[in-house]
């Protein structure tokens, strides 16, 4: 009887708890960059969804401009642009985002947003020499649950790539 308790009682204290939620790897590669209007300069909200998972980028103003730069531009985070993890209950879309009127479904299980890191953004001229081509990456993000844990794996550092005509 002992040895049942004990085997019983050994369990309980290795058993999972489904209330925490653990996060270890952030995996985008496979998603592509979104938004919701036609890409001009002002545009400052872009996103990667990957099924019920959503990363979004909220950039600094003005860092989108028609001119070749020199070298990489970078906006800090969380000081001028926002990087923001969400867990949603059910797939997501990009009507979720995107609708005049938000969508009240899926809803957000978890949110994180990034406590540091940084947003790169090289831009050159297009083949056709009336678009430039825009490429944002992600450096040095740190994402820090409520909780305190740090996730480590961070696979997002191409967020990816927008493209505006000169006429923006």
């Amino acid at each position: 009887m002992k040895k049942i308790l004990a085997l019983c009682l050994m369990f309980s204290i290795i058993s999972c708890d489904d209330g925490d939620l653990q996060i270890e790897v952030l995996d985008f590669d496979e998603s592509s960059i979104q938004y919701c209007e036609t890409i001009s300069l002002d545009t400052r909200i872009f996103f990667k969804i990957n099924d019920d998972e959503a990363l979004i980028l909220n950039l600094q103003s003005g860092l989108l401009k028609n001119e070749v730069s020199d070298g990489t531009i970078t906006s800090t985070v969380p000081g001028k642009s926002k990087i923001t993890y969400r867990i949603f209950t059910d797939k997501v879309s990009k009507d979720y985002f995107c609708n005049e009127i938000p969508l009240t479904e899926p809803v957000v299980a978890n949110e994180i947003e990034a406590q540091g890191g940084e947003v790169l953004i090289t831009t050159i001229l297009g083949e056709d020499g009336e678009s430039y081509i825009h490429n944002i990456q992600l450096s040095k993000t740190s994402l820090v649950t409520k909780d305190g844990s740090r996730i480590t794996d961070l696979r997002i550092s191409d967020f990816g790539t927008v493209t505006t005509k000169i006429d923006n």
